[in-house]
């Protein structure tokens, strides 16, 4: 929404949100505390806020002025009832849709942006057809688009400036047209694809699917290089010269992560099982149970280096957002290898340079410094890499900050306990610097461990 304004300074565009705290974040003078880090984005907001960029609770208002809607929440997985585990929870596409309703005014277009299963937008019509029976003294028109995203955390803004495709499913041509003019003013038209509803709804899942695929793929692959004597990176190199495949999401990595993958391929799984496709379920769900079994092959790599037990030793993640450039950590590979190392009693200390101890609190589920009841491990977050480094057992890189791949590695190691070993989960260390360094070192996707 902050790219439209940017391109179209005569419209208004107001984010509305229940809460408070986040935007007060958003409206914060000192751009660097804004909820969400990515690159470019503090420069967009500032160009725009109060002109025509606004942040604000007073959703009644947001919705009565607005000609356009977009429903932009969160559908996470369901953790009860059918579907639990699997199915998107769409609680509050269901709010949001009730309170369009309410306080709209005239006509009004609602355009999906979150995703969503195919057959929310029927879900968003029947409220909307429905409520409005109770608000019937009141002229109230609506139609209902899907419009999702296609970018990557890390790259958003770039990829809203420079998308390969828009998509717009619908079925009323009016109000198509209408949100197409709003992309033309910056996108070329032929990139601009419609579609009907259910096409774009499902679009999105798969595209997902298709990307998390991938990493699981060549993260399978990872394990088969290092018991053969094959390298990833030529492994990589190889295959991705073939045009029909290509280089990208081709890097080997502890997991994938962020908030859709694994929440969209569960929603595949279930719409599948749905509609009585089991084997194609199966299928999809594999790509899951790789992403799961990678993450768990390191946490148990790194406790067998230690001969099986992990208390009193100091382990280093330098990472915890589940790519760089971001600082979201929903579903990181780091989270699920930090229990784990904890839960072998491990004292992990935690760096990133854009993730805070809140963040890795709530997802630890335990205190900074606090031990585990059962298992004595603990965490700590440590700003200084260094610092966090002097007397350390182990360090294993979890997220390709750039940052890391520069760092004085003789000196580290040299602050480190004997023996001392490096887990390099995204190969961003040349071999060669780790064989001078005289360490025990482990990466992904190599046999020289």
């Amino acid at each position: 929404m902050a790219v439209i304004s940017d391109h179209w300074p005569d419209i208004d565009v107001t984010l509305v949100d229940i809460d408070k705290e986040k935007i007060d974040a958003w409206n914060d003078r000192n751009l660097s505390n804004l909820p969400i880090y990515e690159p470019g984005l503090q420069e967009v907001v500032a160009r725009n806020r109060d002109k025509n960029l606004f942040f604000s609770t007073n959703i009644k208002k947001g919705i009565k002025e607005a000609d356009m809607i977009f429903i932009s929440v969160n559908t996470p997985t369901k953790v009860s009832g059918l579907g639990a585990g699997y199915a998107s929870d769409l609680k509050w596409v269901e709010s949001s849709a009730r309170l369009v309703a309410k306080y709209s005014e005239g006509y009004t277009i609602i355009v999906e942006k979150s995703t969503v299963p195919v057959k929310t937008a029927e879900l968003i019509k029947e409220i909307l057809t429905e409520c409005q029976k109770d608000f019937d003294s009141i002229n109230k028109n609506f139609s209902v688009l899907s419009s999702p995203e296609f970018l990557a955390e890390g790259t958003a803004i770039k990829d809203l400036e420079n998308p390969d495709r828009v998509l717009i499913g619908g079925e009323d041509d009016k109000s198509i047209n209408e949100l197409k003019k709003i992309y033309k003013k910056w996108i070329p038209e032929e990139k601009i694809l419609l579609t009907n509803i259910w096409s774009s709804e499902l679009s999105k899942l798969i595209a997902n699917a298709f990307l998390a695929q991938r990493v699981s793929s060549i993260n399978s692959i990872t394990a088969l290089c290092e018991v053969t004597g094959a390298e990833i990176d030529e492994v990589v190199r190889s295959i991705g010269s073939d045009k029909r495949i290509g280089q990208k999401f081709l890097s080997p990595s502890p997991g994938f992560g962020g908030s859709c993958f694994k929440k969209d391929i569960l929603n595949l799984v279930y719409l599948c099982r749905f509609y009585g496709l089991d084997k194609v379920a199966d299928y999809w769900e594999q790509v899951m149970n790789i992403n799961n079994w990678q993450k768990d092959r390191i946490s148990t790599l790194i406790v067998h280096s230690f001969f099986g037990t992990l208390t009193n030793k100091k382990i280093v993640i330098l990472g915890f957002a589940f790519k760089s450039n971001t600082n979201d950590i929903r579903e990181s590979p780091a989270i699920t290898i930090a229990r784990n190392l904890i839960a072998n009693g491990a004292h992990i200390v935690v760096n990133d340079p854009k993730v805070s101890k809140k963040q890795i609190e709530k997802e630890l589920l335990l205190k900074e410094f606090e031990k585990d009841i059962i298992s004595g491990g603990k965490w700590n977050f440590e700003c200084d890499i260094f610092s966090g480094s002097k007397d350390a057992d182990a360090i294993l890189i979890i997220t390709e900050w750039e940052e890391y791949t520069k760092l004085n590695w003789q000196k580290i190691t040299k602050l480190m306990r004997k023996p001392t070993w490096i887990f390099d989960s995204r190969k961003i260390i040349p071999k060669e610097k780790l064989k001078k360094l005289n360490i025990n070192f482990w990466q992904i996707g190599t046999s020289e461990n």
